[in-house]
């Protein structure tokens, strides 16, 4: 592999090699046979009708408790922007998501971020700040695998979290777009799933499972909530895309999706696993845990690496990183997220050999 071609540890998506192309093209001339009217016409802003119903079987929930959108990053937007007024008070995990982060700011939210633990958010931080007279509109929870940790919230607290977002009146957003990309242990139960009160909104997406390309997310809720979403949808665009809507509906019922999740699932277990080792081996001073599933690792490095300077001295030697600056309100300066995703076995231990000169350089 020559310097100049960049392996890229930035972006969470899946390559080329592990999306089943073929079985989405199949899907497509399904789709387009089966309903040729429903998928080629506007359709509802609710989202392609049977995949909603797809999505609502496989929650256990009623099909008025879901809206299909343009990917999962539309429910939150949806979400977020239906209930988060200037000022409001909004709980979060520490480190978060980028784009969650930058979106509650632009909403003119008072953000507060809550210490993520191995076994994830503080739950006892989260109630002294609760103790204390906080009130948050909502709480965003990447539960599984969690972006950019990689790190899983533990069954004992999601019902901690149910309970105390009941006590304090406030809504649980289980924002879940990895949860099926599993190495190891057991699937725990949802949020969504202990929830009697009606206080979470669950969130997935089939761009980790499927591809990105299709842009195909949703948002599980109280029916009451989902409609006043609908409604605003409809103002946004009529309706999300049907024909990528239909296709995903038809790679779900015919079980195509059990085997993309398998094959993804297997594909980055081992690429997660070698770039644990090649940070082993090249980058002693690293801290990580690695994770569960999912398409991260966070990795502390040495105090005296600053990541804005790594950043760009990286890029230099052809290896893209994502700041840890990036998902935190403040910290984060020595500390990186690395996608394991869309890099290929045999560039892992190259990328973070290259990594580990620049790391070099910059503590220099």
């Amino acid at each position: 592999m020559t310097a100049e071609q960049l392996i890229s540890f930035a972006r969470g998506a899946p390559s080329l090699d592990i999306i089943d192309v073929e079985g989405l093209k199949a899907a497509a001339v399904r789709a387009f046979d089966a309903d040729p009217s429903g998928m080629t016409a506007y359709g509802t802003s609710v989202g392609y009708v049977p995949l909603r119903k797809w999505i609502a079987e496989k929650h256990g929930v009623s099909a008025d408790q879901v809206i299909v959108t343009n990917g999962s990053l539309q429910a939150d937007a949806f979400l977020f922007n239906h209930l988060v007024r200037p000022g409001d008070t909004v709980v979060v995990e520490k480190p978060t998501y980028d784009r969650t982060l930058l979106s509650l700011q632009q909403l003119g939210a008072k953000v507060h971020q809550v210490t993520l633990r191995e076994d994830g958010i503080d739950v006892d931080e989260l109630r002294a700040l609760l103790e204390s007279g906080v009130r948050p509109k909502l709480a965003h929870i990447i539960p599984n695998y969690q972006n950019p940790a990689g790190l899983t919230l533990s069954e004992e607290k999601r019902r901690a979290l149910v309970a105390l977002a009941v006590e304090y009146e406030f809504i649980i957003f289980e924002d879940d777009p990895y949860v099926d990309i599993r190495f190891r242990g057991e699937a725990l139960p949802s949020m969504l799933s202990m929830d009697s009160d009606n206080v979470v909104v669950h969130a997935s997406s089939f761009t980790k499972t499927v591809c990105p390309g299709v842009r195909v997310g949703y948002l599980v809720g109280p029916a009451a909530l989902i409609d006043a979403i609908a409604k605003k949808a409809t103002n946004l665009y009529i309706s999300p895309g049907m024909v990528s809507e239909a296709i995903v509906h038809q790679f779900c019922v015919s079980g195509d999706i059990a085997k993309s999740i398998e094959t993804v699932s297997a594909a980055l277990a081992e690429r997660a696993s070698v770039l644990a080792d090649s940070l082993r081996k090249h980058i002693p001073g690293a801290v990580f845990t690695e994770p569960d599933g999912g398409y991260f690792l966070w990795v502390d490095l040495p105090t005296d690496v600053d990541v804005d300077k790594l950043f760009p001295a990286a890029m230099k030697k052809g290896v893209a990183i994502v700041k840890g600056t990036d998902f935190l309100l403040d910290g984060g300066k020595s500390s990186v997220r690395l996608a394991f995703s869309a890099v290929t076995v045999d560039q892992i231990d190259e990328g973070v050999r290259r990594l580990a000169e620049a790391i070099e350089e910059v503590r220099a």
